[in-house]
């Protein structure tokens, strides 16, 4: 197995990935109870030898909390297609998806305010709501 190469500076070796395979549900017909086809990669993402920005652990950390385990590794599981291969290369292809989206830090939100028209026409409709309630109210005097 070659090494993922997620762009020009980052590597991850062969080696950290680990995969196992079992049989997987989905289309295959009878095939599907022979063949052990669904990937599952695992890659301890703390122990890495890939140059990876703590910035970027962070996110990715966050980004695929719910893909880490207790002992801290990343389990990515593909059962899409009807072969192995396929399947191993989709558990690499969305690893290295995930990598790439870690290494874009988020857009800052820059607050802003409501325009002048936009507080005037909310403070219109407040007011008509007001006087619509206003109206429903009986008044015995």
């Amino acid at each position: 197995m070659e090494d993922l190469i997620i762009n020009d500076q980052i590597v991850i070796p062969a080696e950290e990935l680990e995969f196992s395979f079992a049989r997987s549900g989905g289309p295959g017909g009878q095939n599907v109870n022979k063949v052990n086809s669904k990937a599952t990669m695992n890659w301890d993402y703390q122990k890495t030898s890939a140059p990876l920005y703590p910035a970027t652990m962070t996110r990715l950390k966050a980004l695929a909390s719910n893909r880490i385990t207790d002992k801290g590794i990343l389990q990515i599981t593909s059962q899409v297609h009807r072969d192995q291969p396929q399947n191993i290369q989709a558990c690499r292809e969305r690893l290295r998806n995930l990598i790439l989206e870690a290494m874009n830090p988020p857009k800052p939100r820059k607050p802003t305010q409501p325009s002048r028209g936009a507080q005037r026409r909310r403070m219109e409709d407040k007011r008509q709501r007001g006087e619509k309630k206003q109206g429903r109210s009986a008044r015995w005097e």
